[in-house]
C-alpha cells in the first residue's frame, strides 16, 4: 500500500490543524493506521492508532483529549485531527498501515508508511 501524507503547516501555540493520509495500491478497510511522529535525533514517536473499522483508537498520553484520530474506508483516508497544539508538538508526522484486526502502537509493527508532513509550532 502507498500512502501519502499531507496537512502539514505552521501554527500559534493554541491552533489546530488537521492531517490527512490516503491510502493508495492496498486493501486500507483491512489495515490498522497509525500515527507517529519524530524530530531531528530522536526515535520515531507513537501519536493514535486505530483499528480498521473504526471502533477502537489508542493515543499518546501527550495528545490524549487534544488529538482526534478517524478514518473514511470509501475514501481509503486516516485523518489526525490536532486542536490546542503545543511547541512540543513541533515534528514530522508519519502514517503507518498493518493489515490487522488489532491495533498497535510500536512503529516496528507497521509495514507501509507515508512520506511524513511538517507540523511546526511556533509563536
Amino acid at each position: 500500500v502507498q500512502l501519502q501524507a499531507s496537512g502539514g503547516g505552521s501554527v500559534q501555540p493554541g491552533g489546530s490543524l488537521r492531517l490527512s493520509c490516503a491510502a493508495s495500491g492496498g486493501t486500507f478497510w483491512n489495515d490498522c493506521m497509525g500515527w507517529f511522529r519524530q524530530t531531528p535525533g530522536k526515535e520515531r514517536e507513537f501519536v493514535a492508532t486505530i483499528s480498521r473499522n473504526g471502533n477502537r483508537t489508542i493515543y499518546a498520553d501527550s495528545v490524549k483529549g487534544r488529538f482526534t484520530v478517524s478514518r473514511d474506508n470509501a475514501k481509503s483516508t486516516v485523518y489526525l485531527q490536532m486542536n490546542n497544539l503545543r511547541p512540543e508538538d513541533t515534528a514530522v508526522y508519519f502514517c503507518a498501515a498493518r493489515e490487522s484486526e488489532l491495533v498497535w502502537t510500536s512503529p516496528g509493527m507497521y509495514g507501509s508508511w507515508g512520506q511524513g508532513t511538517q507540523v511546526t509550532v511556533s509563536s
